[in-house]
């Protein structure tokens, strides 16, 4: 039961603010991985997780954070959406990495183009009032990676061996 609320509830509350917060001030805070950092170590425990899988896990959160911190160095992505990326990879396991990394690359290039695109176009003036959206606007500003990041496990999610193993299939 614990299992499933993390997994069903927390683990999706968490990427959902992850991505709010992203979406309207370009950060996303450290309490949020944190927050998933303790979903993946409540889940190793109410899972009775092997030291086999866990070794797995911790391993897809080190290429995570070593990708993450990759992409951070060349100025691709802001440190909080290395950090989420590297928190997702270990909750999602080895075996998932790929599939989420796929996902979240393919969510990201569809955002950044449609930011591309938004921002040639003029913002009416209602909508230029709304200091978050008028920064999205901003030619200037990066992309807020951490929506790309949050979609990408919102769709793999159901099919990971992390959300099957929560579930009891």
């Amino acid at each position: 039961m614990i299992a499933e609320l993390l997994v069903l509830l927390v683990m999706p509350a968490l990427l959902a603010t992850a991505a709010g917060w992203d979406l309207a001030s370009f950060t996303i805070p450290n309490f949020i991985q944190l927050g998933m950092l303790a979903v993946f170590v409540l889940l190793v425990f109410a899972l009775g997780m092997t030291p086999g899988v866990f070794a797995t896990h911790l391993l897809a959160g080190f290429v995570g954070l070593v990708l993450g911190f990759a992409l951070f160095a060349l100025g691709y992505v802001g440190g909080g959406d290395a950090k989420l990326f590297a928190c997702v990879a270990l909750a999602l396991g080895l075996h998932d990495l790929l599939d989420y990394a796929l996902v979240a690359t393919i969510f990201g290039g569809a955002l950044t183009l449609c930011l591309l695109a938004g921002r040639k176009l003029p913002l009416p003036l209602i909508l230029a009032k709304q200091k978050w959206i008028s920064r999205l606007h901003d030619d200037r500003e990066g992309v807020p990676y951490g929506v790309a990041l949050a979609l990408g496990a919102f769709v793999i999610l159901p099919h990971t061996e992390i959300f099957r193993a929560a579930a009891g299939i």
